[in-house]
């Protein structure tokens, strides 16, 4: 049994955890950032839309109902199939499910959206990666942020409580939380307690954003996706 930090936010902790706990291991909860809703404006909308896109399950958690209302008819493009998921749930009909990566969504729509209108529900941290592809194939992308993603700086007598004598592994999931992460490893108190922890990034991104911290060492999630960070952690198995 491995001891597992789980530094994602709710609901998606405790989602994580239950997998956790199918696969044998002791989660321990420690949320690095949280979500928080932002206003969107119905009035700064476009007044010509061809299609919706998410790359994010929280953007459409965070979506107004009276704009998912005015929304609901048009094609929604999802990343994969959590955002999907979130996307029906929130009320839209026409849900296309993507490939489970953004850039490859933007790849994959783009051609059939030039020239016309996206309106892209995301959240204020992103990467443009996604807007830019698919304005370079001539679409009018018109981001409606949803979202904030704010990161959580616990004290180390609340960290060393939750940790107890140390985790064996740490899942990092955004770049926030895993910027987060490092400077909790850094710190002189806290250091022993993941010196021997594997940390398990979701992408090379976050990765790079943990530093030089890194303890028992840094592995990348093959996709970026839960099912490939958590293969990740049955291979140290």
């Amino acid at each position: 049994m491995l001891r597992v930090l789980v530094t994602r936010p709710e609901p998606g902790a405790a989602r994580t955890a239950k997998a956790l706990e199918a696969m044998g291991h002791r989660p321990i909860l420690l949320p690095l950032s949280e979500t928080r809703p932002l206003p969107a404006e119905e009035n700064a909308l476009p007044t010509r839309i061809d299609a919706v896109a998410a790359t994010s399950a929280n953007a459409l958690r965070f979506a107004p109902a009276a704009l998912v209302a005015r929304l609901a008819t048009l094609p929604c493009h999802a990343v994969g199939t959590r955002t999907a998921q979130a996307a029906r749930a929130a009320g839209f009909l026409r849900v296309e499910e993507g490939p489970g990566d953004a850039e490859a969504l933007a790849a994959s729509i783009g051609e059939g959206l030039s020239a016309r209108t996206l309106l892209y529900l995301c959240g204020r941290v992103r990467l443009r990666l996604f807007e830019e592809r698919l304005a370079r194939a001539g679409v009018h992308v018109r981001p409606v942020e949803t979202y904030d993603t704010v990161t959580i700086e616990p004290s180390s007598e609340t960290v060393t409580a939750r940790l107890g004598a140390g985790a064996d592994a740490v899942l990092l999931y955004s770049a926030k939380a895993a910027e987060a992460a490092g400077r909790l490893a850094a710190r002189p108190a806290l250091a022993p307690l993941f010196t021997h922890a594997h940390m398990l990034a979701l992408s090379g991104r976050v990765a790079a954003a943990f530093g030089p911290e890194a303890g028992g060492g840094m592995h990348v999630a093959s996709a970026p996706t839960e099912e490939a960070l958590l293969e990740l952690l049955r291979e140290l198995d």
